[in-house]
């Protein structure tokens, strides 16, 4: 079994282990108290947390009501998914005489040309309609209806379950409608993207001279929450508003999106069917009531889970338990009154993760509600097998002492060796074949001269011998 299969067998144990250990606890636990003691005049509303997606407030957030301009975050969110910023967007004569008259719009011409960023810039800000076409023309390859057809397929994949879009602006069609729910699952996948969140939070913004207009046109977010907007002034302005999306039709009456962070907590507030100016008044008194009554907890910064303490699941992974990390960025929501040990703890494997470093989730429920969780990351790739090697066993190496041996290593130093001892017998034999040429050319060179020298040389040595016995 390789280690991560037997970290997945332990997460299967620790799961059984902390619900045993919870039924338990909760038995000697007071109630379970959530906070909802605030009320809304919008028909629906709800506030979501942006990391978690945890509903800290909910009203009616499964009924229908016309969603108006905040449509445009689902379109800005398909077009940044399916284009460039820098791309060159024209608009069509559909884009301008479609949009425009009695709608919001910032008066362009047909066979203007703007960026991609600009027309966002202008949906969002301005809530433009005919930017809002003239970007899905483009996306959609000159079709609008394929790119409505691409806004209905992302709502899906988001989880929505109530909605139906048939047109990129929001303007009324009894075909058109979104619940409170699904359009915070919109929104907080919008904001995810720090090109939507960057272009939602501007208060103010310039296009510059286009092909059709010399001059610069100005742009200015409604959102009377992020700065003082006409009718409504300074009244609503919250410190701690990013940003978001106003809305309004006859049909939809006000609707409204805002994104705020306070105390470490993002959150995603929408309010649907709203008489004005009761979205700012619902959304300022929810955001206001969410802030002080939650706080956040983060589950990689809390003792105890893996390592002991009052929970005593200490060695349940076994050696494996280094090898596993809960992701720093993982946090819970829980009401001011309640701490994280009193939330219910279910560890769950993730055999079949997209991401493979993912082998399970630590995940927190509480009076009822889903409050949070962080992943659980494998932090080693599997050890490659050898027949020996030294890996220590926490490591996923064998617990038998032994040797490491490295075949690669050893084949390479065998063909180094051989190499050398090949080139010293070639220099040696170098050496040798020029030391016997030499020598003969010494004999051939003595050989030429004995004829006429060896014989008197033998001579004379003869006569000395033969006088050296005369003198004795």
């Amino acid at each position: 079994m390789t280690t991560k299969k037997k970290i997945t067998a332990g997460l299967l144990a620790l799961t059984m282990a902390i619900s045993s250990m919870m039924l338990n606890v909760k038995t000697a636990q007071a109630a379970e108290y959530w906070p909802d003691n605030v009320s809304t005049v919008s028909r629906a509303a709800i506030v979501m947390e942006q990391e978690t997606g945890v509903i800290l407030y909910e009203k009616n957030i499964h009924a229908t009501y016309y969603p108006a301009s905040i449509t445009k975050i689902l379109t800005a969110l398909v077009a940044l998914e399916n284009s460039q910023l820098d791309e060159i967007v024209t608009f069509s004569k559909d884009a301008v005489y479609k949009n425009e008259g009695d709608t919001s719009h910032i008066s362009r011409d047909v066979g203007e040309q703007m960026t991609m960023e600009q027309c966002l810039y202008g949906m969002m800000l301005e809530s433009a309609n005919e930017c809002a076409y003239a970007i899905a023309e483009h996306v959609g390859d000159g079709d609008v209806n394929k790119f409505v057809d691409m806004m209905n397929e992302k709502a899906r994949e988001l989880g929505c379950v109530d909605s139906n879009f048939n047109n990129t602006n929001g303007l009324p069609d009894e075909n058109h409608y979104v619940s409170a729910y699904d359009m915070a699952l919109i929104s907080r996948a919008a904001y995810a993207n720090e090109d939507f969140a960057r272009i939602v939070g501007t208060k103010t913004y310039s296009i510059p001279p286009t092909n059709k207009h010399t001059e610069i046109t100005p742009l200015y977010n409604h959102h009377a929450m992020l700065h003082a907007f006409r009718g409504y002034g300074s009244r609503y302005v919250s410190s701690y508003c990013l940003g978001g999306k106003t809305g309004y039709t006859v049909a939809a009456n006000s609707t409204l999106v805002t994104y705020a962070r306070k105390n470490g907590m993002t959150l995603v507030c929408v309010v649907l069917n709203a008489t004005s100016p009761g979205h700012y008044v619902d959304t300022k008194a929810l955001l206001n009531y969410c802030f002080d009554n939650f706080t956040v907890y983060n589950v990689a910064e809390q003792e105890g889970l893996f390592t002991g303490g009052s929970g005593n699941t200490a060695g349940i992974l076994g050696e494996d338990i280094d090898l596993v990390e809960v992701d720093p960025d993982g946090v819970v929501i829980l009401p001011v009154t309640a701490e994280l040990s009193d939330a219910a703890v279910t560890v769950m494997p993730m055999e079949n993760s997209k991401d493979t470093s993912v082998v399970g989730q630590v995940q927190y429920t509480y009076a009822g509600h889903y409050v949070g969780g962080a992943n659980l990351i494998f932090q080693q790739q599997e050890t490659e097998s050898y027949p020996f090697h030294n890996l220590p066993a926490e490591q996923g190496g064998s617990s038998i002492k032994s040797i490491h041996i490295d075949v690669k290593q050893i084949l390479l130093f065998l063909v180094l060796i051989l190499a050398a001892g090949v080139l010293v017998l070639l220099v040696l034999k170098s050496f040798s074949a020029a030391r016997i040429r030499r020598r003969r050319r010494t004999k051939s060179q003595v050989k030429s001269r004995s004829d006429h020298n060896g014989y008197k040389k033998i001579k004379r040595n003869r006569r000395r011998k033969r006088g050296g016995r005369n003198v004795r």
